[in-house]
Parts: structure tokens; C-alpha cells; sequence
């Protein structure tokens, strides 16, 4: 009975219904099953309200969307652009510091792509990279930013595993330079072996374009001083960053200033936040279901049996989070699949932080796997390319993820070498 019920959810998620309605069907059922009141599903839902950490996932998109709209994307570009061009694969290594640096506001819906692929693209070509390496790039740039401040999915997955927030913020900030340095090196040996030559460095144009971003370039770097330095909570740092979102595009640029235009910016944010919420709230209540049931213990008994070291456990939960992240977009993965591992990841003996950046990364490489990674599904609108092209373009850049993936998760110090300093004592 239970198997049948669990297909016919999965074959009505199959034909398009919401999310949210999916998962709230499930909650019932297993309520109804449990033979359980569900007013328990309300009560999570009460608890995700009064969660104090809940209140940054809307001003972080607040900030996102007004500076997407407001021309930082075009603003970033040429100033990283100034800034980088001069080097080998300059423009490739423009394209992947822009991509990253615009997800970490805009949140992991892909919107980078939509944002930045369609300047980038034309102008990668120009400059005679080849259209496979081209899309690839943009593809695989898309989620670049996932573990830099301040990050939508770190917000939530914060939320849901009931982890310090600025613990996270702090600890994905080495993994993603890393990341960001390795994909750099392979575009430079790229561009340095189809013999494309950097454009001459020119300090005027430079000095403009530093003088036109420097305001988007203060934001990123005063959230993380005030984390490191113990200034703001993250909720406090997101209520800061939407009010200097605001005026930026409203005072100084002057995109933003008319009513119409913050009424779209509004409405959007909304719609976003809205749509994740309601997952989320709906989720909650199934994991919790999930959990009252005894499952993870249940799956804890069953690996206890077969699992005997951190490095196995750590080994298999790979494999299993790149199976999710193939079937699974990263917010529904992170509610619905997070409650379920923390106490498996507890048993091993792996820190919280260090799981968080684990879980991240491998959803993260999920934005490139079908069947439902997302930029795959973008850059193929975007572009006006099959998915299976795509796919094929940004394998070498997914290959390079995969060792990326390894390093981090073997050598948790790169997540939680701030724990060796007076960090600690300030997070």
C-alpha cells in the first residue's frame, strides 16, 4: 500500500503538478497512515515561522533581484573585464568571476545565465573561443557562487539543519575560490592552446570601470567583514544588503526610480520567496513525518551493518547526494533530503559545517546533470542548444567539479580551517 502511494506521488510529480502539492499530499498521507492529527504538519510550519534565521532569505532576494534589475551584471562585467582581460584566457576567467560573484546575490535559480549568458556568449565567440568551450562555460558558470555569502541555499540549508549561518557563510569561502581557481587554470591552458592572445591591459578604462562597479564590488566585502569580524548576524547583514541594494539602483546609479519599477522588483521577490517558502513549510512537515516514523534510524541500523569508517560513509553519501542532485532541484533536495542524513553524518563523526559544504557541492554539480538540471534546461533556452549538446560541452568543466567535489570533502580543513583561529571564538 505504502509503494503504491509513494508511485502514484511520484508519476503525479512526473506530469507537472506543483511542488508544493506533491509534498503536501505526501505530509497527509503519511499523517493518515501514522494515524496522526495533521495539525502536526502546522505546527512545523509555526516552527519555521519563528525561526530567527528566517527573515534573510527574503531581504537576500530583495538584494538579488534589485541589482539584477538595477545593471550590475553589466557593471561587473566590464569591470572584471578591465580587470582581468590582460591575463591568459582572460575573458574566460572574466566570465567565470562574473558568473560567480552575480549567483551569490541572485540565488540558485540559474538567473545568472539568463543574466550574464546572453552578454558573454557574443563576445566569447568574438574573441574565437569555440562555441563547444563557450557554452560549456556559461553552463557550468551558472552555480558558481553557491557557496559565497550571502547564498540563498546556504541561508536555507541553515535553516533546515539548524546550523550557524555564519559558520556556513565563512566555511564555503575557500572551497569556492578553489573551485573558481581551478576552472580558471583549465580556461587559461584552453585559451593559451588555441593560441588566443589577451587583449593589452589599459589603465583608463580601468579607472572607469572601477569607478562605475566599485559600489557593487563594496557589498560582497562588507558582508564578509561583518561576519568575520562578529559586526552583524546574518539576518542583520541581510537587512543591511537590501537596503544598500536599494540605494545603489535608486540614488547613486539612478536605474531604479520609478514606482513602476520597484513595483516589478516587489512583485518579483515575492513571487520567489513566496514559492519557496510554501515548499518549504510543506517539506518540513514530511521530514518531520519522516522522522517521527524512526526512517533515519532506520537507514542508520542498515549502514551501521555495511559502513565501518568515516571514509566509506563519506564515500557513499557522494554517490547518493549526485544521484539527488540528478533528480532533484537543490532547494526540494535540501528540505526534503538534509533531516534525513544529519544524524547518519553525526554517527560517522562528520562536523555539521563540513557536511553542509559536502551537500552543497554535490547539488551544486546536479545544476549540470539531467534529467533535471536546471542549467542545462536555462542555458538551452538561453542559447537556442539541445540539453544533450550542452551537456556534452560542459563535460570537461563537470569533470573538473568532480575532483573539486573529492578535495573538499577529503580534506575537510579547506571547509573548517577557520575553526585553527579566533574565528571560532567570534562565530
Amino acid at each position: 500500500m505504502t509503494l503504491a502511494i509513494v508511485a502514484l506521488l511520484v508519476l503525479v510529480a512526473a506530469l507537472g503538478v506543483p511542488l508544493f502539492v506533491v509534498l503536501g499530499a505526501g505530509s497527509l498521507v503519511a499523517a493518515h497512515a501514522a494515524g496522526l492529527n495533521p495539525a502536526v504538519l502546522i505546527v512545523e510550519m509555526m516552527r519555521l515561522a519563528s525561526s530567527p534565521n528566517l527573515m534573510a532569505i527574503p531581504l537576500f532576494t530583495l538584494a538579488g533581484v534589485t541589482l539584477s534589475r538595477g545593471g550590475a551584471p553589466e557593471r561587473l562585467l566590464a569591470m572584471f573585464n578591465a580587470g582581468f582581460g590582460w591575463m591568459p584566457g582572460g575573458l574566460a576567467i572574466v566570465a567565470l568571476v562574473s558568473c560567480a560573484f552575480f549567483t551569490a546575490f541572485s540565488g540558485a535559480s540559474g538567473v545568472t545565465i539568463l543574466a550574464l549568458g546572453g552578454l558573454l556568449y557574443p563576445i566569447l565567440l568574438r574573441e574565437n573561443y569555440s562555441k563547444n568551450f563557450s557554452l560549456g562555460l556559461l553552463t557550468s558558470s551558472g552555480s558558481l557562487g553557491l557557496l559565497f555569502p550571502p547564498s540563498l541555499v546556504i541561508l536555507l540549508y541553515g535553516i533546515v539543519a539548524n546550523v550557524s549561518i555564519e559558520q556556513l557563510f565563512i566555511a564555503g569561502i575557500v572551497p569556492g575560490l578553489l573551485l573558481l581557481l581551478m576552472l580558471a587554470l583549465y580556461s587559461a591552458a584552453v585559451s593559451r592552446r588555441t593560441g588566443i592572445s589577451p587583449r593589452p591591459f589599459s589603465l583608463p578604462v580601468l579607472r572607469s570601470a572601477v569607478r562605475a562597479g566599485v559600489w557593487d564590488l563594496l557589498l560582497p566585502v562588507g558582508i564578509v567583514v561583518g561576519l568575520l569580524g562578529g559586526y552583524v548576524t546574518a539576518t542583520e547583514a541581510a537587512s543591511c544588503t537590501a537596503a544598500y541594494a536599494l540605494l545603489l539602483e535608486t540614488a547613486i546609479h539612478r536605474n531604479l526610480r520609478s514606482l513602476a519599477r520597484l513595483y516589478e522588483i516587489f512583485r518579483e521577490t515575492v513571487v520567489l520567496v513566496g514559492s519557496l517558502l510554501i515548499i518549504l513549510g510543506v517539506a518540513l512537515g514530511l521530514t518531520n513525518l519522516l522522522i517521527d516514523a524512526q526512517v533515519p534510524m532506520k537507514i542508520l541500523a542498515l549502514m551501521e551493518r555495511h559502513v565501518h569508517s568515516q571514509l566509506h560513509f563519506l564515500l557513499l553519501l557522494n554517490i547518493f547526494l549526485l544521484a539527488v542532485g540528478c533528480l532533484m532541484d537543490i532547494f526540494s533536495a535540501i528540505v526534503v533530503v538534509v533531516p534525513l542524513i544529519l544524524p547518519l553524518a553525526h554517527r560517522f563523526g562528520v562536523d555539521p559545517v563540513h557536511l553542509g559544504i559536502v551537500f552543497l557541492a554535490n547539488l551544486e554539480i546536479g545544476y549540470l546533470t539531467p534529467p533535471v538540471g536546471i542549467n542545462l534546461f536555462l542555458a538551452s533556452q538561453r542559447f537556442r542548444a539541445p540539453m544533450l549538446s550542452l551537456f556534452r560541452a560542459a563535460l570537461p568543466f563537470l569533470l573538473i567539479m568532480l575532483i573539486w567535489l573529492a578535495l573538499i570533502t577529503y580534506l575537510p580543513s579547506l571547509s573548517l580551517w577557520w575553526m585553527k583561529t579566533g574565528l571560532l571564538r567570534v562565530l
